[in-house]
């Protein structure tokens, strides 16, 4: 265990979060998202795990690590319901707050459409799968910047 690291964060995940620069992208799924493939398919190459939570809870996780871009209007991604692109699933709405939560402030979630957000995936950097059951808790974020300290 290690003091202020949420424990969820496990040493492979934390190893690829650290190495992510800014701009990389980062895939947080639930349980049906193809995430072996598409992993194998990314720069990090392999599936990274946070087991048995939900997609909110390891996002939560997540960004309480990783700042998300500022320089993007779409650093942070939801998987868009298949013929119902603007409904927003209590899974996503989850997931909005704990955005929000983490950066302080209202960030919009942009939605993208299911096939896009695969080719998408493809070319994040790594991929996380949950243990969320729910559809539609796909997500893609975009590593940000820590400003120098005084600024």
């Amino acid at each position: 265990m290690l003091k202020g690291i949420n424990p969820l964060l496990n040493a492979d995940v934390l190893h690829a979060l650290r190495a992510m620069g800014h701009g990389d992208r980062l895939v947080v799924c639930d349980t049906n998202f193809p995430a072996d493939s598409i992993a194998r398919q990314t720069v990090f190459g392999e599936l990274l795990r946070i087991d048995n939570v939900s997609t909110a809870k390891a996002i939560e996780a997540i960004l309480s690590v990783l700042p998300l871009d500022t320089f993007v209007d779409d650093a942070a991604i939801r998987m868009e319901i298949v013929g119902q692109p603007q409904e927003v699933p209590p899974v996503q709405r989850e997931v909005q707050a704990a955005i929000d939560r983490a950066e302080g402030r209202a960030w919009p979630l942009v939605g993208v459409e299911r096939h896009a957000f695969y080719e998408k995936a493809k070319t994040a950097y790594c991929v996380i799968a949950t243990g969320e059951r729910r559809f539609y808790g796909c997500f893609l974020f975009s590593k940000g910047v820590i400003a120098p300290d005084g600024e």
